[in-house]
């Protein structure tokens, strides 16, 4: 520092030029370091605009520089970590989407534009929370939507091949639906191919399986009829009640209203048809013996009206043919009364062991026949007295009118 003012000047102005020329450059470091950091953290943080950059020139030391370089590279990591996350959401949002027919460029861009596949490469990415949040819930929604439509197939594939195996369905009938690979696609952890849960597939199955329900309906109708019909005929040819006809009733309701089960309509008509047999073979005993009652009663009546008619001992042709009739109708009415007794033990028998009443076409069997040997018994005393007063026209003793009161009685 000897000599003049400008030597000295001289000597230290090198030094100061290139003291300011190491100061530009790092002011240079500085602010690229710390726009970087601005642009990082701006994307992070979601801001549209990033804030100017104002470097502090009282520390421009290599440590501060350290601290901003540091930092940078800690938002780089970040950056990377999110924009991985931003990816991988990226493209599961695309999976679900094609697998359900969906445009992914539509359902990306209604998180972002900046999201959109082609778009510009200058544009400025956004990976904040905010758009990390609404990409995971965007994921949840297609993910439910994805587990709610597949169920949906699911289960309209169980109902749709039930449906066909319960209407014998062609296999012609179901190719148009073999592409749809129903079992395949409802397996939890089948792959799933683009277009594979489309809205549009699943609600052509759905109307399918309608228009199966409403054939099934008709069907079902058909079947309930039959078995129905079945019952009603072995009632009518027993004679006997049509049973569970309130059951059968609701039945027809719950046809009608489509909620009835196939399989469980198949066994409840068929053991009422069992029971309905059971009983008309418990019935057969008695019921053999009340169509030989009827046919005696019939060859009774035919009985009391030959024996009206006076020209029944007339030379006449089919004479002989009609005496011999009236004998055999004589010994079938004689043995009648016995029939009936032994009608209304076992009627008795089979009422006590059953805890009902023995109908016979909606009349109680038992009264039936009670009735019959009540009428039996005063027919029985008018012939008595028709015979007495003959006999009394006649002119027959006392005596003998007594005698012959017992022995028509005893008869």
């Amino acid at each position: 520092m000897n000599g003049t003012l400008k030597e000295q000047l001289n000597s230290i102005t090198p030094a100061l030029q290139e003291m300011q020329m190491k100061k530009e450059a790092r002011l240079k470091q500085f602010t690229e370091v710390q726009t970087e950091v601005q642009i990082i953290a701006s994307e992070i943080a979601g801001r549209s605009e990033n804030e100017v950059v104002t470097v502090n020139e009282d520390d421009l030391s290599l440590k501060k520089l350290e601290e901003h370089q540091s930092e940078l590279q800690r938002l780089k990591r970040e950056k990377g970590d999110r924009l991985c996350k931003v990816e991988e959401y990226k493209v599961l949002i695309c999976n679900f989407a094609k697998i359900m027919g969906m445009d992914p460029s539509n359902v990306l861009a209604s998180v972002h534009p900046s999201l959109l596949i082609g778009a510009n490469e200058q544009q400025k990415k956004n990976i904040s929370d905010d758009i990390l949040n609404k990409l995971n819930t965007m994921v949840q929604q297609l993910k439910e939507e994805k587990n709610h439509r597949l169920e949906k197939l699911h289960s309209l594939g169980k109902a749709l091949t039930n449906l066909w195996n319960i209407l014998d369905t062609t296999m012609e009938e179901r190719q148009p639906y073999g592409q749809i690979n129903i079992f395949s696609l409802t397996s939890a952890n089948g792959m799933l191919g683009p277009g594979s849960l489309r809205l549009e597939k699943i609600q052509q199955i759905e109307s399918e399986v309608h228009r199966l329900d409403q054939l099934k309906a008709s069907k079902m109708k058909e079947l309930f009829i039959k078995k129905k019909a079945e019952i009603e005929e072995i009632c009518k040819i027993s004679h006997m009640d049509v049973p569970y006809q309130t059951e059968m009733d609701n039945i027809m309701e719950l046809i009608m209203s489509g909620d009835v089960d196939h399989d469980n309509l198949l066994k409840t008509m068929d053991g009422y048809i069992y029971k309905t047999k059971e009983e008309a073979t418990s019935r057969k005993e008695i019921m053999d013996k009340v169509e030989k009652w009827i046919t005696s009663c019939d060859e009774e009546r035919w009985l009391e009206e030959y024996s009206r008619d006076e020209r029944r001992y007339s030379v006449s042709r089919g004479a002989h043919r009609h005496l011999k009739r009236a004998e055999r109708a004589r010994i079938i009415a004689n043995k009648i009364p016995g029939l009936v007794e032994l009608l209304i033990e076992k009627t008795e028998i089979w009422e006590h062991g059953r805890k009902k009443i023995f109908y016979y076409d909606e009349l109680p069997l038992l009264e039936m026949l009670k009735q019959y040997m009540l009428t039996l018994k005063e027919k029985e005393e008018e012939r008595c007295r028709q015979r007495v007063s003959s006999y009394c026209s006649i002119g027959v003793t006392g005596s003998c009118l007594i005698w012959l009161i017992t022995v028509l009685t005893f008869h």
